[in-house]
């Protein structure tokens, strides 16, 4: 890709893209992050990216824009940049609950609009990203999954699940880490220091992922494998159950989404 790419807004999830970016090859100088705390890029800076406070400025060199500003920043981000937007931009919003409708109203020109939902794994690969657009060409969807699949893997999906999948793919980052610190907490009471006990549990979620990746399977067909009859896996398992972890974790899913869809 030779297309110059600019990520307005250069926090944790916008430095996560870039981070991703580079480690695929992209070239350092035909990047742009801007950000208010312009100190806080030095690190891209000194990497051969260009960094600056200047929204409008990093819209016009740039073919390829990427809003990954805070919800309540993107109304007043796009009325900014609008008049130095055109329709041979390709714009692609990282922000969550602000349709591809929201985003065209905001516009003087109406460029291809995408919308995606990457999560902070995109700065080690390993983002799942869902896209949707309204009026998007095959070669558009094939250079803005292009973008993704360089942050780890890429999914087209209806706009109207975009909330789901903001609920699903990004926030479910910190509830499979909240389960991982838990393993983390019981590996420590049950002997192991926390160190290794970290070791064990991460490799092992990272393990249980790839058998349903790699082999299709439904989770309980894998668990099956595991628990034996009177075993210490289905004491464990039912155990959970009883205090309701499968429960909770639902639970807290539709909470999520119901915030959003709230907003």
């Amino acid at each position: 890709m030779n297309q110059k790419i600019a990520i307005i807004g250069g926090g944790n999830l916008g430095q996560a893209i870039a981070s991703g970016l580079m480690s695929e090859d992209y070239i350092a100088s035909d990047l742009t992050i801007t950000r208010h705390k312009i100190e806080l890029l030095f690190d891209f800076k000194n990497r051969g990216v260009k960094v600056t406070t200047n929204n409008c400025e990093a819209v016009q060199t740039s073919q390829i824009i990427i809003i990954a500003v805070k919800p309540y920043k993107i109304q007043s981000v796009l009325k900014e940049v609008s008049p130095y937007i055109t329709k041979e931009h390709l714009l692609i919003s990282v922000v969550s609950d602000f349709t591809i409708d929201s985003i065209a109203s905001e516009l003087q020109s109406t460029p291809v609009i995408f919308r995606a939902m990457p999560n902070t794994a995109s700065s080690v690969n390993e983002s799942m990203t869902c896209i949707a657009s309204h009026n998007a060409s095959e070669e558009n969807i094939k250079t803005v999954t292009s973008i993704f699949n360089a942050l780890g893997k890429t999914i087209s999906i209806d706009e109207q699940l975009m909330d789901a999948a903001t609920v699903l793919g990004a926030c479910g980052i910190a509830y499979v880490l909240r389960f991982i610190r838990g393993m983390i907490q019981g590996g420590i009471e049950i002997g192991f220091d926390a160190k290794t006990a970290t070791q064990i549990a991460t490799q092992t979620v990272k393990g249980a992922s790839e058998l349903l990746l790699q082999k299709g399977n439904h989770p309980e067909a894998e668990i099956d494998k595991v628990t034996t009859p009177k075993g210490c896996t289905i004491a464990g398992l039912n155990e959970m159950e009883h205090q309701g972890f499968s429960s909770a974790l639902i639970r807290g899913i539709k909470t999520s989404y119901d915030n959003i869809a709230d907003d």
